[in-house]
């Protein structure tokens, strides 16, 4: 099969997973704290990742000069864009996470226009308009004070991290599995969370954490939503350049609004349709661009 299609399955997969990934955060986020959250996935995943690596008989070695690039991506990308994205999405709702942060993409081609030097159009112009349009009407005229103005600021964070994250994964060296890069941007990212985790995780309410819907929700956020689709989308995006592969975060939304609804009960208004409108209308300018 060819490599385009193969990228193309793994990242649609992956933002599939993360669509999902709303949904759980929304209902674990209520007992255990977005930093401990976070922590704790990176922990679950981190032991899979190296046990992974471990079967496969990969090396752990990087090359020196690498290590600076993959330290920055951890803290960016797993570690601020991840924070902020369960921030947003406990201020929030798990549609409007999904949505939000699909702006990906828009600023995805923004990044790979000044570092990686892909070209940018006037297509590409007026998608990350609308899909910034799109956002801006998701996030709705809310007060400053307002809790949901600080998940959908979180969330728009999150959006503008992961893309940068996103394009500076195409300067690894291909050389590398990509099952081991994502491995130490995970590793990074469970360091600079520690300190400060540490500090709190005694106040966790141990009772509600050995619930079924929270110990599994983060055995599924560890595993599946993190060790898997992370691989998933660094593999993708190795194999198709920036801009295209950014088009399937769209796949996100998708998933995300649908499961909030049919699982959560969260209303889908006319407001969420027209954003996910602008927002998708400025994905096929782009694809149709690349066509």
């Amino acid at each position: 099969m060819n490599e385009k299609y193969i990228g193309a399955l793994y990242l649609a997969i992956a933002a599939s997973i993360w669509g999902g990934m709303y949904v759980v955060v929304k209902v674990t986020v209520v007992v255990v704290p977005p930093l401990e959250l976070v922590w704790m996935r990176y922990a679950v995943a981190g032991v899979v990742l190296i046990f992974t690596i471990w079967r496969l008989g990969y090396s752990f070695r990087l090359d020196r000069k690498d290590i600076p690039l993959i330290v920055v991506i951890g803290l960016i990308g797993n570690f601020l864009s991840i924070v902020t994205q369960e921030i947003g999405t406990m201020y929030t709702t798990a549609q409007m996470g999904a949505v939000i942060t699909s702006a990906t993409p828009a600023f995805m081609a923004l990044f790979a226009f000044f570092l990686l030097k892909e070209a940018i159009t006037v297509r590409k112009c007026i998608s990350i308009l609308l899909a910034t349009v799109g956002v801006m009407i998701m996030i709705g005229r809310v007060a400053v004070q307002t809790d949901e103005f600080v998940g959908g600021l979180s969330l728009v964070i999150a959006a503008f991290t992961w893309a940068l994250m996103s394009v500076l994964l195409k300067r690894v060296p291909g050389t590398y599995p990509q099952v081991v890069t994502t491995t130490y941007a995970i590793i990074v990212a469970f360091i600079a969370l520690t300190p400060p985790v540490l500090y709190r995780l005694p106040q966790l309410d141990v009772e509600q954490m050995v619930r079924p819907e929270i110990w599994g929700g983060i055995l599924y956020l560890g595993i599946i939503s993190t060790a898997l689709a992370f691989f998933l989308w660094n593999k993708g995006l190795q194999l198709m350049d920036a801009s295209s592969g950014g088009l399937f975060f769209f796949f996100q939304p998708v998933v995300g609004t649908t499961l909030g609804w049919l699982l959560l009960g969260e209303d889908i208004g006319i407001r969420s349709f027209i954003g996910i409108l602008c927002i998708f209308l400025g994905v096929y300018i782009v694809l149709r661009s690349k066509e």
